[in-house]
């Protein structure tokens, strides 16, 4: 508390004091050149750097004024007004602006300023449609790295000015938000396959247009240099396309975590922020640490890769203590009936690695305590897995690892996408069917808000809304065949095992057990499988993991056989876990010929989605 006290102490002491450009002010783009307005309708502009001869007037402190711009020229005029109680911050501290929209913040080497966009307001986008909402300051650029970085910003300058619009659009308590989990190129083909997919049916799309996208980290592979493609990418999509930093998004050749993503914040966004639409409020979080380091990521002992940051760095999920300051006083300024989304790269916990610590954050119980009393959702991507959570789910890894008994809100695994990697075989629409390690596919989360309640829908890619299930035939016959392949995928000698009739089941399968599978994408606790053999009575299916503290169950017994058939052929990882898969017992005594099954999977709102399999019982 003294820490905190002492912060806003200074910051009040830079409380208003009015800001005047003079008319040898040169006014610097923060962004590159003055953008020409396209004749599309949407703001496009840039943050106004100003300049001016003498410099600041206090090399500590940054001074300049959120502004209403009704010509849309990205320039302050004596005729446009502030716009009072924005959020502006410098990564550490947090004000608000005036009465005529002026700020003063500490400032600092290495900070990036930012605002947070107001609801019923707009940041201007550039012609990439990535929101122009910040500004780097660091004096003599970054060490050297191989992706270059930030240049050299110079002196501190006089002001900087923030230029809004006013937007019924992000006014409105019904928004529809994309969160797209990585899309992770790793070269120019990669991009193509994200350009066919995923893009493609985002250009499709004009529903999430005011709210936009969100892609939440591990935007390339490794190869920054790809950052511009990946732009020429969001250019076709519709509204603003913000972005969150993933740990192949890093600078890895950086020694230090203060440097560690400074090609990204370069070309995208400041590595942590939040933004306002209707009635949320979106934290998009850092939760990659890079290089981590013993004293303060392994002192339980349980991070080991964290002991030699020099030899042998690496990553590590956590959120530094500068960022958990910076949201607490970021929470402070937010309505308490606003729904809070906490979007990161790392999920705060996740299924799939729910024993790892590495791919968890550390820190997620300070967040929830944070969180503690408001109404919350957090998204999240890097497992490339779909994982739907909701609020007193537990898990075994998530109680060993994290010490946490049930989630206090509920918790979405984005999926990928790239899904698996762009791994699998290559479809007729020039992507990859890259089917994920929980069987899941490639695809994109859509958030559907009203007020401050949502509801969270998923679109495989090419599909349409009502591809939700993927169904399949778990018998002893593919079983068998599934142990067979995988050891020969691993020694490849002779000809490989075949599964020549992944739906035909013969009477020993039945009287050794023969599961019909439903992976249910976004199904969740709350939500059920009912299965109709030939038109019978429905009856229920079993959710393979109930999420009631139980460790997670793997291995080909708890398969989906459609997904593993396919990756232990043409590659990828095997979907032999999933916590959205539902079986149901095929009766011993079917009679042999052909049977159909009617599927109908309910999710936890009520809504129905049907499917069907055929399937053959031979002797």
């Amino acid at each position: 508390m003294r820490e905190r006290r002492t912060v806003q102490a200074v910051v009040a002491a830079c409380s208003a004091v009015a800001i005047a450009a003079t008319s040898a002010a040169i006014l610097t783009p923060a962004a590159g050149a003055q953008q020409e307005q396209a004749d599309d309708g949407v703001y496009r502009g840039e943050v106004e750097v100003v300049r001016t001869p003498s410099g600041a007037a206090d090399d500590n402190v940054l001074t300049g004024k959120v502004f209403l711009d009704e010509n849309q020229d990205s320039s302050t005029d004596g005729s446009e007004r502030g716009v009072e109680g924005v959020v502006v911050s410098n990564g550490r501290d947090v004000v608000t602006t005036d009465s005529e929209g002026r700020y003063r913040l500490p400032a600092f080497d290495n900070m990036t300023v930012f605002i947070t966009q107001p609801d019923g307001y707009q940041v201007p986008v550039d012609e990439y449609n990535v929101p122009q909402f910040h500004y780097n300051h660091l004096p003599e650029g970054s060490p050297d790295l191989e992706y270059g970085g930030i240049a050299p910003t110079g002196p501190l300058p006089s002001a900087v000015n923030f230029p809004l619009v006013e937007s019924d659009e992000t006014a409105a308590k019904d928004q529809s938000c994309i969160i797209a989990g990585d899309l992770q190129t790793y070269d120019r083909t990669e991009v193509e396959y994200a350009r066919k997919g995923a893009i493609n049916d985002m250009a499709q799309r004009d529903d999430y247009a005011s709210c936009g996208s969100l892609f939440i980290g591990d935007v390339v592979g490794d190869d920054l240099s790809l950052y511009p493609e990946v732009k020429e990418l969001t250019k076709l999509t519709n509204g603003p396309a913000r972005f969150l930093p993933g740990n192949h998004d890093l600078d890895f050749d950086a020694a230090t975590p203060e440097h560690s993503f400074d090609t990204y914040r370069s070309e995208l966004a400041p590595t942590y922020y939040s933004y306002d639409v209707g009635d949320m409020h979106f934290v998009a979080l850092n939760t990659v640490e890079y290089p981590c380091s013993p004293n303060e990521d392994n002192l339980d002992g349980l991070e080991p890769h964290c002991d030699d940051p020099e030899g042998d760095p690496s990553y590590n999920g956590s959120i530094d203590e500068q960022q958990l300051a910076w949201l607490e006083r970021d929470l402070d300024q937010v309505d308490r009936d606003k729904l809070i989304v906490v979007a990161s790269h790392i999920g705060l916990i996740n299924y799939n690695d729910q024993d790892s610590p590495v791919h968890q954050v550390d820190q997620a119980d300070e967040v929830y305590e944070l969180l503690k009393g408001r109404k919350a959702v957090a998204v999240s991507g890097h497992s490339h897995t779909t994982e739907n959570m909701k609020a007193g789910d537990a898990a075994q890894g998530w109680s060993d690892v994290q010490g946490l008994d049930k989630l206090p809100f509920p918790h979405i695994t984005a999926g990928a996408i790239s899904g698996d990697w762009y791994s699998g075989e290559v479809t007729d629409d020039g992507y990859p069917t890259a089917i994920g390690k929980d069987g899941g596919r490639p695809g994109l989360l859509t958030l559907d808000v009203n007020g401050n309640k949502f509801q969270e829908r998923y679109t495989v890619t090419g599909g349409d809304e009502q591809v939700q299930t993927q169904l399949g035939i778990n018998s002893p016959t593919f079983r068998d065949w599934a142990e067979e392949r995988e050891e020969w995928n691993e020694n490849p000698e002779g000809e490989a095992p075949e599964l020549d009739e992944p739906l035909v089941v013969d009477s020993d399968d039945l009287a050794g057990t023969s599961w019909l599978t439903t992976n249910f994408w976004m199904g969740a606790t709350g939500s059920k499988v009912d299965v109709s053999i030939d038109g019978g009575p429905a009856k229920k299916a079993t959710r393979t993991q109930e999420m009631k503290g139980e460790a997670k169950n793997a291995g080909p017994e708890w398969a989906d056989p459609y997904a593993v058939a396919q990756q232990l052929v043409h590659g990828g990882s095997v979907a032999d876990s999933s916590m959205h898969l539902w079986r149901y017992e095929l009766p011993a005594d079917l009679e042999a010929g052909e049977h159909t099954a009617e599927i109908t999977a309910t999710d936890s709102y009520g809504r129905e989605f049907t499917d069907s399999l055929t399937f053959e019982v031979v002797e």
